[in-house]
């Protein structure tokens, strides 16, 4: 089977599925809009999103998906994820004046170490059960189509559409953020992320509770 049609449909699905706003690329905004380890937080990123899609490609599809034990878990662990991110971007939000000040007087805000910004960035890729159902399990499930060696391709195509979309996005906010060094902007930021993941937590909760639509 010709490897380049397997890559291309990985790459493709990968992109589609990654550009929706979530956790992990409101993680990757903030740190590049303020300028944080952007390198370090990107890196750290794609390569768990490579670990995750490789964990459904050669995995989880090949046993047939998470079990629902496993299922549950990782939501129950995303929600509580979620609503203590969501309750400290919220914080940051409400506290908008004091930053502005402190910001205004050349002070760092939330300035992180280079540990706690790598611990942050795979908080986001593996305590994310978006993460986890996009990257291992509707990955690496889209590539049981491709057969063998096809599904190999498959999972290649979808880590480099992963590589490339967190290099871009990391890039493009580092450079904005250096043209628009506006603590308004951050805290217009922190309310955006606020409300995003409080419903997703909802949403995740609501799942959980009634089932599946």
């Amino acid at each position: 089977m010709p490897m380049a049609p397997a890559f291309n449909a990985g790459f493709a699905l990968s992109l589609s599925l990654i550009m929706a706003l979530g956790a992990q690329n409101a993680h990757v905004i903030r740190m590049g809009l303020q300028g944080q380890h952007v390198l370090l937080t990107v890196a750290v990123c794609v390569v768990s999103d490579v670990l995750l899609i490789a964990i459904g490609v050669f995995g989880l599809a090949q046993l047939g998906g998470l079990s629902p034990v496993l299922k549950t878990g990782l939501v129950l662990g995303g929600i509580v994820f979620l609503v203590v991110y969501g309750r400290q971007a919220f914080m940051r939000f409400w506290a908008g004046q004091a930053t502005v000040n402190a910001l205004n007087l050349g002070a760092s805000v939330g300035a992180m170490s280079r540990a706690q910004a790598t611990l942050a960035a795979l908080a986001f890729a593996w305590l994310n059960p978006h993460a986890w159902l996009d990257t291992a399990v509707l990955i690496g499930s889209a590539s049981l189509a491709w057969g063998q060696p096809g599904h190999a391709a498959f999972g290649a195509g979808a880590a480099t559409g992963s590589a490339v979309w967190f290099a871009l996005l990391g890039v493009s906010v580092f450079w904005l953020g250096q043209r628009l060094n506006s603590p308004a902007i951050w805290r217009a930021l922190d309310g955006l992320v606020a409300l995003m993941m409080w419903g997703t937590a909802a949403v995740l909760a609501w799942g959980l509770i009634h089932g599946p639509a």
